[in-house]
């Protein structure tokens, strides 16, 4: 799977042949889940109730289009990395799992400095721990243990807010059928990503 930079991978140069002085841009690598479009509306209903009950959480709230939850995160990279995209591809090659269904019923916030909203589960599904295991030791054996992270809390992040929600939250839950993982490329500042590979469930083994 060849990925053949942008022009915005290349530096800009102004008439005096001189890089300019605009942010470098950062190529973000990561595997998710991506919901369906039943299942980001039921998502998105989820998080315009927990808007209706914290009128006073001052937040911004994240795009439905962009609903996700992150299995490994690989990376900010000065440019689209092909070796990375290709070892990321030979790891989930290496993948053999069947569907499963995870459903999130609250809310709760992690810490930070603008902490996110997320909706979540209180436990996490067997089927999906082992997914995430199974991907984490393939992209090890791929060279790309750098990144991974050791544990591993499944999420989707609904907002931004000034503060942490004060307690866990219940919501209406949201079923949602995993049928396959993505391999997303991501600019921060731009409103879309970019799905370089996608694998439907069941994986067959590499």
């Amino acid at each position: 799977m060849a990925i053949r930079p942008t022009p915005s991978d290349q530096p800009q140069l102004d008439l005096f042949g001189a890089a300019d002085a605009r942010p470098a841009e950062v190529h973000r690598l990561f595997f998710a889940l991506l919901p369906d479009a039943a299942t980001r509306a039921r998502l998105a209903q989820a998080a315009q109730a927990l808007k209706a009950s914290h009128p006073g959480l001052r937040a911004r709230w994240v795009n439905p289009a962009r609903y996700h939850a992150t299995l490994h995160f690989l990376g900010d990279h000065a440019l689209l990395r092909q070796d990375v995209v290709d070892a990321a591809v030979t790891a989930a090659g290496k993948l053999h799992m069947v569907p499963f269904d995870w459903v999130l019923h609250e809310a709760a916030s992690f810490h930070g400095r603008q902490p996110p909203c997320i909706l979540r589960s209180s436990s996490v599904p067997e089927p999906l721990q082992q997914l995430w295991q199974d991907l984490r030791h393939a992209l090890v054996l791929a060279g790309q243990g750098r990144h991974v992270a050791r544990s591993f809390t499944p999420h989707v992040t609904v907002a931004y807010s000034h503060a942490a929600l004060l307690e866990v939250t219940p919501i209406e839950p949201v079923a949602w059928r995993m049928d396959g993982i993505a391999l997303v490329h991501s600019i921060p500042g731009q409103a879309d990503y970019q799905v370089l590979a996608r694998w439907p469930l069941p994986v067959p083994s590499g």
